[in-house]
């Protein structure tokens, strides 16, 4: 059948049509990469650059051989049959993808010893979502053979192509990030937007009249991956979690033993919050960061204190120090109102604690730029800082002009405490840069390694007597499992040697320090399993776990 038989191309509209949905697709694919790495990988800067940076090769490669195949042959029929194949294997992805990545990361972490975020990201970035993007880019050359006619008016056809593809791909941005995902999660995502131009194509050739033997296969595989995808569980080996969802900016998971209940938003590794049934210490970097009332005088000020906690979570700090500090102001600042939503309905969160949903930084600038004079009264005599999340650090969050603010919402005598993750010997790292950049703030800066983990919490304040404070106000605590503990943080605290590592709003590597970090503390992890199947083989390295 030849193009000119072909009534739906007449008036090029369907290939405008195309074109729009094409560019949605390939933004709506590449939102839905970022989450489904996310879990795996982290949402950080390096994780994004990979994504774009293999959807640019996936569609520069589609684009040459597209424009080499319609020249080739000028026929629709191929181009909607490539059209086909992209849209079955983006409606793969939520059936198989997450097992690819896995499978991918299990192999990687034992065969290779430095990298291994940027090396893993990026083959599954190329395994699970270059193909279907290679073909997606096939079609704007494609469209431009079939739509062009003469030179007279190639400009305004191509100019139209370029529109419709921009403004699908507006869409395909804002449609994922804000509606989709939130509202069905990402794998159902993924299954719109195959559904989407599974239709284009079929549309195209039942209305020709077509005989190909693609579409009623395409469907039946279509309706198995929608029968078999729409499952959103990342973390498909754990069968009793409360909770596993998603939001505009985490993945989520509530999981539940017989002592806590968990928030973590990785699947791999990391707790973001936890409640302890039996209403005890954590015996996790909460514990640790319990110091910083003493060191602001919980029990010589006449006036209960007042903490600020930026990074709110589901509430793990704010509820400990109303448990053991009774008549205390605590507000919090979190950024993900789904997080505040599962603090109050599974983590106890007190109803009287505020939380406002709002980035760190910016609640900050609003309280400095506010037009009432501050007063003392006003001001914190702690503030948390617990927004860094493994690798994803916010670089806003790390730098001299951030712990300024933290600093001007002090009272003098107040404190920072600043919960660092990542723990590792690597020099010049990442606790080394944000330690030596809150020296350029502070004068009184005190760091203690969390037992057990790889956090560091530090203390950092303007008075001297700060740590003598601790110990005096330590002497009067009542509570034995409390005194214990702080007791424990004083005996391994450290007074901080600043160095000139220091982070600016303007220089902030946080994403690249932290990647340094990671891969060590992944090398300790793995090393003694890489002994085990050196010694034992695959049998006792399953033996092992």
């Amino acid at each position: 059948m030849k193009q000119e038989e072909r009534k739906i191309l007449k008036n090029k509209a369907y290939l405008y049509i195309t074109e729009f949905f094409a560019g949605m697709s390939v933004m709506a694919v590449e939102l839905g990469a970022s989450r489904l790495l996310a879990p795996y990988f982290s949402s950080s800067q390096i994780v994004w650059t990979i994504i774009i940076g293999t959807i640019m090769i996936a569609m520069a490669l589609g684009n040459i051989y597209g424009g080499r195949a319609a020249d080739k042959n000028p026929n629709p029929d191929k181009l909607y049959g490539r059209i086909v194949i992209a849209a079955i294997w983006i409606g793969l992805i939520p059936v198989v993808g997450k097992y690819i990545i896995m499978g991918i990361s299990a192999l990687l972490i034992f065969t290779i010893s430095t990298n291994f975020l940027i090396i893993a990201a990026f083959a599954a970035c190329m395994v699970v979502f270059v193909f279907p993007l290679f073909l997606l880019g096939t079609v704007t050359p494609s469209l431009v053979k079939y739509t062009v006619d003469s030179l007279d008016d190639s400009g305004k056809v191509v100019g139209t192509l370029n529109a419709s593809n921009t403004i699908g791909s507006i869409i395909g941005t804002f449609v994922p990030t804000f509606i989709s995902i939130p509202a069905v999660g990402t794998s159902i995502t993924f299954l719109i937007f195959a559904g989407i131009l599974l239709g284009l194509a079929v549309v195209y050739f039942v209305s020709g009249k077509i005989k190909t033997v693609k579409v009623p296969v395409a469907g039946v595989i279509f309706l198995l991956c929608c029968i078999f995808g729409h499952d959103n569980s990342f973390a498909f080996w754990e069968n009793d979690l409360k909770v596993e969802d998603e939001s505009v900016y985490n993945y989520l998971q509530v999981s539940e033993n017989d002592s806590s209940i968990i928030l973590s938003t990785n699947t791999l590794f990391g707790v973001q919050s936890i409640y302890k049934k039996d209403k005890v210490l954590t015996g996790m970097y909460y514990d640790y960061a319990m110091a910083a009332p003493y060191m602001a005088g919980i029990y010589e000020k006449k006036k209960p204190l007042r903490v600020l906690i930026l990074g709110m979570g589901t509430g793990t700090y704010a509820t400990q120090c109303r448990r053991y500090f009774g008549d205390m102001y605590i507000e919090g600042v979190e950024i993900d109102e789904k997080i505040t939503a599962l603090a109050h309905e599974y983590f106890e969160l007190p109803d009287d604690i505020k939380v406002t949903t709002y980035d760190g930084r910016a609640y900050l600038e609003a309280l400095s730029s506010g037009k009432k004079e501050k007063t003392e009264a006003d001001k914190y005599d702690v503030i948390m800082v617990d927004a860094y999340q493994d690798i994803t650090i916010p670089f806003q969050m790390s730098s001299v002009e951030f712990f300024s603010l933290v600093k001007e919402q002090l009272v003098p005598d107040g404190v920072m405490v600043v919960n660092m993750n990542m723990k590792s010997d690597v020099n010049g790292g990442i606790n080394e840069y944000l330690s030596d950049t809150i020296a350029q703030v502070f004068s009184e800066i005190y760091t203690v390694d969390v037992t057990g983990n790889t956090n560091r919490e530090l203390f950092a304040g303007s008075d001297p007597e700060m740590f003598s404070r601790l110990k005096a106000n330590l002497d009067k605590e009542q509570n034995e499992e409390l005194h214990a503990m702080i007791q424990k943080v004083s005996d391994n605290m450290t007074r901080y040697a600043a160095g000139d590592l220091i982070m600016t709003d303007d220089k902030a590597p946080v994403e690249v320090l932290g990647m340094k970090a990671i891969d060590s503390l992944i090398g300790e992890e793995v090393e003694y399993y890489k002994d085990v199947y050196k010694e034992k083989g695959l049998e006792g390295l399953i033996e092992s776990f």
